[in-house]
C-alpha cells in the first residue's frame, strides 16, 4: 500500500512545470557556455585549422590573432567610443528616467496609468521605422544650429538616450512602486520636500534598480549596430561593433582569417562578461524586485 502511494506522489514531482522550467534553464546556460568556450578556443586556432576541425582544440595558441584584430581592425580607438557612448548614454539616460518614473509610481491620477501605458508603446516602435526621421532631423538642425549631431559622440549618445526612455522608465515604474511609501511618509513628518525625500530616501532605496537600468542600458548601447552604422561615418567616431564589421570585411578581400575574426568577437564579449560577473546579482534583483506590483 505504501508503494502504491509514494510511485504516484514520486511522478508528480517529476512532473511539476518547475522541475521542467530549471531543467530547460540549465541546458539553455549549458548550451551558451559551450559555444562561449568553442568561440574562445577557435580565436585561438589558425584558418587551416578551424577548415579542417571545426569544433577541435588548437594544437598551438595563435595569441597573434588578438594583436592582428586590435591592430587591423583598429579596435582601440573605437573601444573607446563604445565606453564613451555606452556610459554617457545610460547615466543620462537613468538621470532623466528616474524622476519620471517616480512619478508615475506615486501619482493616484488616471494620466500616470496612462503615461506609463505609453511609455511601454514605446517598447514596441523598432529603430528600423524611426532610423530614416531621426537622421533627416540631426542634418536639419545641425544646419540650423551649427550643432555637430552627425557622426558625432554627442548625436549618438542622444539617440541611444532617447532609444533607451520607454523601457527605463517602465521598469523603474515598476521597481519605485515596490517600495514602501511609508519611509516616504516619515521623511516628510520629518520635514523633507518631496525633492529631499527623493533624493536622500527614495533613491538610496532604489539602488538596485538604477543599477540594473544602467547595466541593461549599458549593453544595449554597447551591442547597437544599425544607428552607430548610419550616423557614424568616419573611422576616428566608429563603435565596435562598425569596427568589427569592416574588420570581417577586410578579411574577406584580403583572405579569410577566421581565427582573427573570432578573437575580435572576444574582444567585444569580453567587457559586456565582465560587467555580468560583477553586477549580475543585482541585476536579477532589479529585474525581480517590481514583479508583484
Amino acid at each position: 500500500m505504501t508503494v502504491t502511494t509514494q510511485v504516484p506522489a514520486r511522478a508528480a514531482r517529476l512532473l511539476r512545470p518547475a522541475r521542467w522550467g530549471a531543467g530547460a534553464v540549465r541546458a539553455l546556460c549549458a548550451v551558451n557556455l559551450l559555444l562561449l568556450a568553442w568561440m574562445v578556443l577557435t580565436s585561438l586556432r589558425g584558418t587551416k585549422e578551424v577548415f579542417d576541425d571545426p569544433v577541435g582544440l588548437p594544437t598551438e595558441p595563435h595569441w597573434d590573432n588578438y594583436t592582428k584584430a586590435w591592430q587591423t581592425g583598429g579596435f582601440g580607438e573605437a573601444l573607446g567610443n563604445s565606453l564613451f557612448a555606452s556610459l554617457a548614454s545610460a547615466l543620462i539616460a537613468v538621470a532623466i528616467a528616474a524622476p519620471a518614473a517616480y512619478v508615475l509610481s506615486r501619482t493616484k491620477r488616471k494620466v500616470g496609468g496612462r503615461m506609463t501605458m505609453l511609455f511601454a508603446l514605446g517598447l514596441g516602435v523598432p529603430g528600423q521605422l524611426i532610423i530614416i526621421p531621426v537622421y533627416v532631423a540631426f542634418a536639419r538642425t545641425q544646419d540650423f544650429t551649427h550643432l555637430k549631431l552627425l557622426d558625432s559622440m554627442q548625436g549618438l549618445i542622444l539617440v541611444y538616450v532617447g532609444l533607451a526612455m520607454p523601457f527605463t522608465v517602465f521598469l523603474l515604474t515598476g521597481y519605485f512602486r515596490s517600495l514602501p511609501v511609508e519611509v516616504e511618509e516619515a521623511a516628510c513628518l520629518d520635514g523633507a520636500g518631496a525633492l529631499r525625500s527623493f533624493v536622500r530616501v527614495v533613491l538610496p532605496m532604489a539602488r538596485n534598480g538604477l543599477i540594473t537600468a544602467f547595466i541593461l542600458q549599458v549593453i544595449g548601447a554597447w551591442n547597437e549596430t544599425l544607428f552607430s552604422l548610419v550616423l557614424l561615418t568616419s573611422s576616428e567616431s566608429r563603435t565596435l561593433p562598425i569596427a568589427l564589421l569592416n574588420f570581417i570585411d577586410q578579411q574577406q578581400y584580403q583572405g579569410n582569417d577566421v581565427g582573427g575574426m573570432f578573437a575580435g568577437v572576444v574582444i567585444i564579449m569580453v567587457p559586456v562578461l565582465l560587467l555580468f560577473v560583477v553586477l549580475g546579482q543585482r541585476l536579477i534583483n532589479g529585474m525581480t524586485a517590481g514583479v508583484g506590483k
